[in-house]
């Protein structure tokens, strides 16, 4: 059990960011968020510890660092929100909704408006290239584990760790904080640090933490104060990719089978779990992915796969030779008219492209919209955050 689980976290508007070190306008600003869902503290204890040896042996970063806290209200008392998930929220009708007047209808409004404003103020306020972390916990055991959004500059980033890297996670959740900053061609990256109340979760965090730092450039390794960081980051590595995601109902009268551990193999019809009198079984083979044990979620489980070295090189030649042109020859698909990085498909050319193909390419959110399939691609560049 994590010790400082039994703290109380008792947080201010004020205390948003909860430190920073800003040197450089034009160098890399590195920010990270802890305690998104306000039952995975350790994110935050991690960013705490880090902080900590910061300040006690004034460590000067060569660009700038920000801490932030996510939930606050639901860090209060250990849940995972109050109202809505705060991380399913970041969509561009939630954030034209935001406003000032503190007239919000939910607790989670207040903490996205502070976090937005939060945000923008940073990247208004600073020139260079900004990398986002995400810090989580799951309620399974599991080894840390990296998930990004398709980008090749995430890739790049990600392909730094020793650690399982999980492509895909935006074709099948709606609202993910990272996948909105992923809109303005930042790079982002989510981190699990293992299972919520495991006291080496906040480990890993810690470690990850100092290891994003010295691979940003931002400190070097001879000013590690956490020597071990190298030694427990070194997990098996490898990219995989999420194929199916059982989503949960509003009743939510599901229950995971015990002893389901990330990353495990399952066989197609395997019997996963219960909803009610129903038995859900696995739709297929493959490797059971973040499967749920606590109340709150709208994710029943994923199953993943690993994705081949072929592919990976595949895709990145592809990419950079920008042979995702070619696509928008083809009958049946053209360019959205207001999007550049968006490709509407009609349903008779999937029959013979399939969804596969277009990953190849970067295009990996699909979205059915008046009959057509929109495919939306990840690789951007950088444009003002709005």
């Amino acid at each position: 059990m994590i010790k400082e689980a039994a703290k109380p976290m008792s947080y201010t508007s004020k205390d948003r960011i909860f430190y920073s070190q800003n040197n450089d306008v034009n160098g890399t600003t590195l920010i990270c968020f802890g305690g998104i869902h306000g039952n995975e503290p350790a994110g935050v204890y991690g960013l705490q510890k880090v902080i900590s040896d910061i300040v006690v042996n004034d460590i000067k970063f060569k660009g700038n660092f920000y801490a932030l806290l996510g939930n606050m209200n639901a860090l209060k008392t250990g849940v995972r929100y109050k109202d809505y998930d705060l991380n399913r929220l970041w969509t561009t009708y939630e954030i034209e909704s935001l406003r000032d007047d503190n007239q919000y209808e939910f607790e989670e409004q207040k903490e996205q408006y502070e976090l937005y404003t939060t945000i923008k103020d940073i990247c208004n306020s600073n020139h260079g290239d900004f990398v986002f972390i995400d810090l989580h916990t799951t309620s399974s055991p599991t080894v840390p584990f990296i998930t990004i959004s398709d980008s090749l500059n995430n890739r790049n980033l990600a392909d730094k760790f020793n650690l399982p890297i999980v492509l895909g996670i935006e074709e099948y959740l709606e609202g993910p904080l990272l996948s909105y900053i992923n809109e303005f061609g930042h790079v982002s990256l989510g981190f699990e640090a293992g299972q919520h109340d495991d006291e080496k979760s906040v480990l890993y965090c810690e470690a990850f933490i100092w290891l994003i730092m010295e691979k940003l450039g931002l400190v070097s390794k001879d000013q590690f104060t956490y020597k071990s960081s190298s030694r427990l980051m070194n997990i098996e590595r490898g990219f995989y990719e999420i194929i199916y995601r059982h989503s949960l109902s509003y009743t939510n009268q599901f229950k995971m089978k015990p002893g389901f551990k990330n990353f495990k193999p399952i066989l197609k019809h395997q019997l996963l779990a219960n909803e009610g009198v129903r038995e859900v079984k696995s739709p297929s083979n493959g490797l059971i992915f973040m499967p749920l044990y606590q109340k709150q979620g709208e994710d029943g489980f994923f199953v993943v796969r690993k994705l081949s070295k072929f592919w990976l090189v595949l895709s990145l030649v592809l990419r950079n030779l920008k042979f995702h042109q070619l696509l928008r020859l083809l009958p049946g698909i053209h360019k959205h008219p207001e999007n550049d990085y968006c490709l509407i498909a009609n349903r008779r050319i999937t029959l013979f492209l399939t969804t596969k193909i277009f990953h190849l390419f970067g295009y990996r959110k699909k979205v059915i919209i008046d009959d057509k399939i929109h495919f939306i691609k990840r690789d951007r560049k950088v444009i003002p955050f709005t």
